[in-house]
C-alpha cells in the first residue's frame, strides 16, 4: 500500500546545502547553496549566479542527472 502523504511530505521539505536538485520549473539541474526565508537558492553546477525557488518546485534529481552535475563539477576543476 503505498503512503500518498508521503510524496506531499517529501515535496515541502528543503533539500541540505550542497546537494544537486533540479528546478521544476525550468528543468535545470542545480546546487543547493542556501535557504533564505521561504526560499531555496540554487545555482549551476558550473558556477554562475544563484536564484531563488520555491521548495515545492525544487525536486530530486535522477541517477543521470546527478552524475551530469557532477561531471561538470569535476571538469571544472580540471580546467576542461
Amino acid at each position: 500500500m503505498t503512503d500518498r502523504n508521503s510524496d506531499a511530505v517529501q515535496c515541502t521539505l528543503s533539500p541540505s546545502v550542497g546537494a544537486v536538485a533540479v528546478d521544476r520549473r525550468n528543468g535545470k539541474v542545480c546546487v543547493v547553496m542556501g535557504h533564505v526565508g521561504p526560499y531555496v537558492q540554487l545555482r549551476p553546477p558550473r558556477g554562475g549566479r544563484e536564484w531563488d525557488v520555491p521548495p515545492e518546485d525544487v525536486r530530486p534529481p535522477t541517477p543521470a542527472e546527478e552524475l551530469s552535475a557532477k561531471v561538470a563539477v569535476a571538469n571544472r576543476r580540471w580546467g576542461r
